[in-house]
């Protein structure tokens, strides 16, 4: 059997048994991705690679293997790399080499994982589609005429066409769930402040957040161990003892109570994504799990509240960007104000340019209360709907998207690509952990299940999901031609 055919738990155990080497497990993989017409990496590191890999193998031998020692991935592009260009997949960043790692960068560093390269993405994490990078668009593995997803669709790609046992991703709105169910992988988005944000380049600081991209559940319990826990240089790190997520992994779901809202499974929702979720919600009944309709009834105002905080909070984090300090500034500047104003018009693309100004009109004196004090009041009743349902129920089920993949280039409105993001925002918004597992095909393109829990629940979480792909085999469909 081929490397790529093997999940990262097989991976782990054949570099254990000395089966095979991280340099010639690292090989195969920098093969895959040279030859890779998807256009999932921004910038291959295959140099840096084999140095990574040369060293994992001499900690194999002297038997101080960790989980992840010798295991290859795709790191995104948002993560501070040192010495590597960390771009966010813009133009602005485009010249950037970070002198410093990310905190997530730093604990993979540790644990001698081997970065493949990093990884294209919506620029500034700011899209549905990955159509927005600076670098161009990253094609679907399951038909390469569609988006993969966004923003963390090129990590989502590489692990789908098996360029990499995993990737690591950001959801600041779903960026991680949605290209992870458009892709047919499994994406987990942990709980706000579980996974440091230190290093990873702000897009909107009160939802952000870091999570694995993988095969399996079993997978992403092996990445989340290493990559969470509390960090002192950020603040919004909570300080919480990080479980051994493979423990409990087997744990039986008898009495498991599922929650079915009522609300995501209304108008706009495709039907072959419906019949797929439905299909595979009932799965859970024949392994001891009952269901309950539930109601989220402000879940109608998500995608209002979050286009407004999530812009609001851009407006302000990218201001840094601004041609002066570091990244792209524009040539033969006049004065200071042409420089600014040059540098960021030239050095942002044209959806990040909207979201800038919506947020600084959203917080532009006379505006402030009637929109954003309005959407933080939105959040708050967002966030007391889940915590009534969770006095009901342990977990939530629904969709992760409205519709499978959709062809690059034809939602030229971008309000038809906020719309994607209708069943995931609300998450965010509440800071709850959710993740998406693969569930289904329809019309040939790959069905994700949403699954959300209450607040530092991804233990039980990775348990649902593991038996979940115990019992069905859609975590294993691999796209066309990919075997």
């Amino acid at each position: 059997m081929e490397f790529h055919q093997l999940t990262l738990k097989e991976l782990q155990k054949g570099l254990s048994n000395k089966d095979f080497s991280s340099v010639e497990l690292t090989s195969h993989f920098i093969k895959r991705v040279q030859n890779s017409e998807l256009n999932a990496f921004i910038t291959v590191t295959d140099e840096l690679a084999l140095v990574q890999a040369k060293k994992a193998d001499s900690i194999i031998a002297s038997g101080k293997m960790n989980d992840l020692t010798g295991i290859p991935y795709a790191h995104k592009d948002i993560f501070c790399t040192e010495g590597v260009k960390t771009s966010a997949g813009s133009k602005i960043l485009d010249p950037f080499i970070s002198p410093y790692d990310a905190t997530v960068s730093e604990k993979l560093n540790d644990s001698h994982a081997v970065m493949l390269g990093k990884a294209n993405m919506d620029e500034l994490a700011m899209g549905s589609g990955n159509e927005n990078s600076f670098y161009g668009p990253v094609k679907n593995p399951w038909d390469l005429s569609k988006v993969p997803g966004g923003s963390s669709g090129g990590s989502a790609a590489a692990v789908a066409a098996k360029l990499t046992p995993f990737s690591t991703g950001t959801d600041t709105g779903g960026s991680i769930r949605q290209p992870a169910s458009l892709c047919g992988i499994t994406g987990l988005k942990p709980t706000y402040g579980r996974v440091s944000r230190y290093g990873m380049i702000a897009y909107a600081s009160s939802l952000d957040q870091a999570g694995p991209m993988t095969q399996t559940a079993e997978d992403a319990a092996i990445v989340l161990k290493t990559i969470a826990g509390f960090d002192k240089r950020d603040s919004t790190s909570a300080d919480k003892t990080v479980p051994d997520y493979e423990k409990s992994l087997n744990n039986s779901l008898e009495g498991l109570k599922i929650g079915i809202p009522k609300e995501y499974f209304s108008e706009g929702l495709d039907d072959g994504v419906k019949q797929n979720i439905l299909d595979a919600i009932k799965e859970f009944e024949s392994l001891g799990a009952t269901l309950k309709e539930v109601s989220l009834p402000h879940a109608k105002f998500a995608i209002p509240a979050y286009y407004i905080i999530a812009p609001c909070e851009c407006s302000s984090n990218l201001s840094r960007l601004d041609g002066v300090r570091y990244g792209y500034r524009c040539e033969s500047p006049k004065d200071l104000s042409d420089l600014y104003i040059r540098s960021r018009s030239e050095g942002f693309g044209d959806e990040v340019k909207r979201r800038i100004m919506i947020g600084s009109f959203a917080l532009s004196a006379g505006y402030y209360d009637a929109y954003y004090l309005k959407a933080l009041k939105s959040r708050r009743l967002i966030s007391n709907d889940f915590q009534e349902v969770f006095k009901e129920v342990d977990v939530i089920m629904g969709p992760v998207s409205p519709t499978t993949a959709w062809d690059i280039g034809s939602k030229k409105d971008p309000v038809s690509n906020y719309l994607s993001d209708i069943y995931t925002l609300s998450v965010n918004l509440a800071g709850l952990p959710a993740m998406s597992i693969p569930a289904g095909i329809s019309d040939n393109m790959p069905v994700g299940l949403h699954i959300i829990g209450n607040y530092w629940t991804e233990e039980r979480l990775l348990n649902i999901a593991h038996q979940f792909q115990n019992q069905t085999d859609w975590h294993k469909k691999s796209p066309k031609g990919i075997d």
